[in-house]
Formats: structure tokens, sequence, C-alpha cells
């Protein structure tokens, strides 16, 4: 089921930013702490009274002058209205309502969406007045908030969370395999994902999808059924060329939260880059299934035999916490290896949903640590008792030590990396949770 996108819109130094990192600062984001995933993101996955969700920041855009401002604003406004579930619009309670804010306001007010109006840099009762004039935005009572300090933050998410949409229709288990093509704009998904439906042929049916505005294709191959999920909608549009980019994300949330599989796809041309590494961050975040699909490798200049290691070195070091991901090179305008896609789809499906059997991983733990004993922190030595998988997709493994503050994460990158030499799980994000249990107990 995918979660609700709330984007924080509102004109430059309202403090969206500080809301939006107070509330990581709250420890409510649940985001992944493995080292080498990008922090230079502008998502937080968030839970609030047990509802998962996406909060996006708007506030990366840069203007290149006074007079763009208002279309820049209108830019970032039609994008949120377009992809959020529900907008949180800051305006600033010290300044006061601003022409700004009242072109925002008008144009939120022609949207479906809820709002939620957050009137921020009120952090003393004296100030309580200053919000009455906002209610001229016509966008319902404001909410008044420091957030610099957390104050009133968790009025403001209750309403938030009050908003969301009721997804209770989606279906949430499946016999497909749900494909999400990611990516920036222009690095060739549109192609990919008709290339890719040319080459199967069957295609069963063409429905609207549980995202507005997509269209979730269904197709066969080998009596296996995929599900396509569209993402051509992340393609430039008109008259939004700087916050495109920043906004690209958007979409792939959303589809990345209904899909079993992610190609992400990367311009070979262009190269690697920090937007790819994002985009590519919540897949892993999400505990999704990745493929790295480089695609125009037809028109990749200078290549010699050595072209595909290099390109790859150059991936696995820019996006390191994908290590574990398969890469393919395609041309998706020729078609060039396309067709082994769909076969790499459902490796990588098999993959997040395999087993391991308690004795089995018991096995690999003890010689694990005959190969490289558990350190010691402090004179205090730790001491691993026990591993069980504990679910798939992503594969979870708990493993069961005699204080957990005592492992260190490069131990843990140990476990993991044996666990991957000895059964594989390519293409499948691991998680290790550590817990702690007495040695009596185990028996």
């Amino acid at each position: 089921m995918s979660k609700p996108i709330v984007a924080i819109v509102g004109r430059p130094n309202v403090g969206k930013s500080t809301l939006f990192n107070q509330i990581g600062k709250k420890r409510i984001s649940i985001v992944d702490d493995m080292p080498g995933v990008t922090r230079d993101r502008i998502y937080l996955d968030a839970v609030w009274l047990g509802k998962p969700f996406v909060m996006i920041d708007t506030g990366g855009i840069e203007f290149s002058g006074d007079d763009k401002i208002l279309s820049s604003m209108r830019d970032q406004a039609k994008l949120a209205m377009d992809e959020a579930d529900v907008i949180v619009f800051v305006v600033d309670g010290r300044t006061g309502l601003t022409t700004s804010d009242e072109e925002v306001g008008k144009m939120l007010r022609t949207t479906k969406k809820p709002v939620i109006l957050a009137v921020n840099k009120i952090d003393s009762p004296k100030q309580d007045n200053d919000i009455y004039e906002f209610y001229n935005l016509g966008l319902g009572d404001p909410i008044p908030i420091a957030a610099a300090n957390a104050l009133n933050l968790g009025d403001l998410l209750d309403a938030v969370v009050a908003a969301f949409p009721d997804n209770s229709d989606e279906d949430e288990e499946s016999d497909e395999i749900h494909i999400a093509v990611i990516g920036r704009p222009n690095v060739g998904k549109s192609s990919l994902v008709n290339t890719l439906l040319g080459e199967e042929r069957v295609i069963v049916s063409d429905i609207p999808g549980t995202t507005r505005d997509a269209i979730d294709t269904h197709f066969k191959k080998d009596n296996i059924k995929f599900t396509l999920i569209d993402t051509a909608g992340m393609r430039r549009k008109a008259h939004i060329d700087e916050a495109i980019e920043h906004y690209s994300v958007l979409r792939s949330l959303r589809a990345i939260d209904r899909s079993d599989v992610v190609l992400m796809v990367i311009n070979a041309v262009e190269g690697i880059t920090d937007q790819d590494t994002k985009i590519a961050g919540y897949a892993h975040d999400s505990g999704k299934g990745v493929i790295l699909v480089v695609n125009k490798w037809d028109i990749y200049e200078n290549k010699d035999e050595k072209s595909t290691l290099r390109f790859t070195e150059d991936l696995r070091e820019k996006i390191g916490f994908l290590q574990y991901a398969p890469v393919i090179y395609i041309s998706a305008l020729t078609g060039q290896r396309v067709h082994r896609i769909t076969d790499l789809v459902k490796y990588v499906a098999d993959q997040q949903s395999m087993r391991i059997k308690t004795s089995v991983l018991n096995e690999l733990l003890r010689d694990a640590i005959a190969i490289n004993p558990p350190p010691s922190y402090k004179g205090k030595p730790l001491k691993v008792l026990f591993m069980t998988q504990a679910g798939i997709k992503p594969p979870k493994f708990i493993i069961f030590v005699n204080d957990p503050e005592l492992m260190h994460f490069s131990y843990l990158r140990f476990l993991e990396n044996k666990i991957r030499e000895t059964f594989g799980f390519e293409g499948a994000p691991l998680k290790l949770i550590v817990r702690g249990r007495k040695e009596e107990d185990d028996d």
C-alpha cells in the first residue's frame, strides 16, 4: 500500500526546512541509518499516530531573481498540488500576510487536496493574535507553530494524518511482480517502458492504477505476470525547468512504494548525478529489490572491452549503498539487452522472497565467528548467540547478542557480507536487527 505524500510549501524563509528538519530531529523519522546512504534529501520517511507517510521539503529551490519569485512559487504549488495527498502551507507569523502568501493561497484553494495552514514563528502566547489575519487566505483554521523549538508540532501532525485519504481499497497482495521504472527526467524511462512492452507483445490490460494519473500495464512472459507501474509523468513539463529536477523524486516515491522491484534508470552519457543518488536512496530505504539499468549504452563514447567494468566501479563508488544491486547495460532505443530485464526482475523478486532455515543460518554464524571473532568494547566482549530470519521483502534477520551496544556496524556489515556470500540475496537490501538476550536463555 502506497504511503501518503505530504508536501511542505511556502515562500522563502518562512521556516519550511526548519519544520522538515525538526521532524527528523525529533526521531519521528524512520529513515535507514545504514552508512553510505545519502543524507542530502528532500524527503523524509516518517510515522505519526501509527500512520506512515512521506514528507517532502520544497525549500531547496533556488530563486534566480526577485522578478521570478512569484513564477517559481507557482511552479512549487503546481507540483505540490499534482503530487501530494496533503499540503502543509507554511507562512511567517512575524512578517504577517504577504502578497506571495496570497498568490500561493489562491492556487491552493483551487485544488481538491487537503491544505493544512501552519503559521510559523509563533513561540509566545503574546503572538497568538498574529494568526488571525491568515484566515483571509480562506484555507481554514491556521495552526500556530514554532518550528525552531517544535512548539505545537504534535497538533500540526495530528491535523496532517487526519487528512490522509482512505486507501483501504488498495490491494496489498498480488501474484504479480510489480515493477517501478524510476530515474531522473530524460534518462529514457518512457522509451524503456515502450520497448519492454513491445518486446513482450502480450499486454493483458491497461487499467488505471491506485496512484492518481498513473496507468498500470499488466503483461505476461513465460506464464509469469508482471505489472509495470507508469512513472512517465516525471518527464519535463513546460515552464518548470529548475523545479522539475528537484521534484522528479515525487512520482518515484509513489511508484517505489507500490513496487516489488525497482528499475533505476541511469543515463550512461551523463553519468551518475546527485539526483540519481537521491532517488536510488529512497528505493534502498524502502526495502525494495533494485536493478541498476544503464541506458543509452549504444551512444556511450570511447567504449572498449573494459568500459562496463569502469562504469560499474563508478556506480559502486557513487551509489555505495547499492553494492548488492545487479547492473545491466541497455539501449531502450535499439532494444539492446532489454529482453533480459524481465528475467532479471524475476530473479531479484525471488531473491527478495527467499527464506533460510534457522539451523542453516546458525551454522553460517558459527563459521563466521570462527573466521572473525566478535570484537570487545571497553574490555567487554561481544557474544553473538543466535540468528533467525524474521521476514521477507526485504529479507529481515534478527541477531541475538549479549549486549546490543557492543555490536559495531563494521561487524554487522561483516555478517551481512557473509549472508550474501552464502545465500546471494542479489538485488535485495538486507535488514539486520540486533537484540539483547542472556546466554543462559539460549538453549
